[in-house]
């Protein structure tokens, strides 16, 4: 284990020595790659940018969101174009129809809600399943940028706090427990969307009830 984390923090820090003089272009590039090509260690990179210009971080996070959005195009256009026999390949089919009924009936919560998860997420089956479901096109850009919005604003926050090692230490916590981790966020979004429903019928049943009083 050791050595696994000694040659990541080696990769890191040659990632880190070619991207940092392209200033926050360079963490748009690498969360495109991320997203469109092959996975990388973008919260590592993110939180070394922020660690070492904390008075930009706003930025940092704007552009990473944005580099990640845009790369995602990528999986949408095979997704589009021909996706579902990949995604069927990839997953069960208990699975498969839980993705694609999560399109059906929240679209945009759907993927909001994996894009703003750290790995071993598996975002972008995801992005496939988006695509598959045939979900709108500004749908589709709006909730993968909403999401890494709070992933990395989150990740900004707890590193200007508690330093880049906090990469590692959610890293791992999200591997050990990674179901526990997503239950909890998953009845979190299911608790506020029940109470986003209830706020507009108790809003209609108020003006209904003064009438009928009257």
């Amino acid at each position: 284990m050791k050595t696994i984390t000694h040659i990541i923090s080696r990769y890191v820090a040659f990632l880190w020595a070619v991207l940092k003089p392209l200033g926050a272009w360079g963490v748009f590039a690498i969360a495109g790659v991320d997203a469109s090509l092959v996975g990388m260690p973008l919260d590592a990179i993110v939180a070394a940018y922020v660690y070492q210009n904390p008075s930009r971080f706003l930025l940092y996070v704007l552009m990473a969101s944005a580099g990640s959005t845009l790369g995602s195009i990528v999986i949408y256009v095979i997704g589009y174009k021909g996706g579902e026999v990949l995604l069927r390949r990839r997953v069960s089919p208990e699975r498969f129809e839980k993705i694609h009924r999560s399109f059906d009936e929240h679209p945009f919560w759907a993927l909001m809600f994996p894009a703003m998860l750290p790995p071993p997420t598996p975002f972008k089956l995801f992005v496939l399943g988006a695509a598959v479901s045939e979900m709108q096109f500004w749908h589709f850009l709006l909730a993968i940028f909403a999401g890494r919005m709070v992933r990395f604003l989150a990740l900004s926050l707890l590193t200007l706090k508690f330093g880049p090692q906090i990469v590692e230490v959610t890293g791992t916590v999200f591997r050990q427990h990674f179901s526990w981790v997503l239950a909890a966020v998953g009845l979190g979004l299911v608790v506020w969307l029940v109470m986003r429903r209830r706020k507009p019928n108790a809003l209609t049943a108020g003006p209904a009830e003064s009438a009928e009083k009257k």
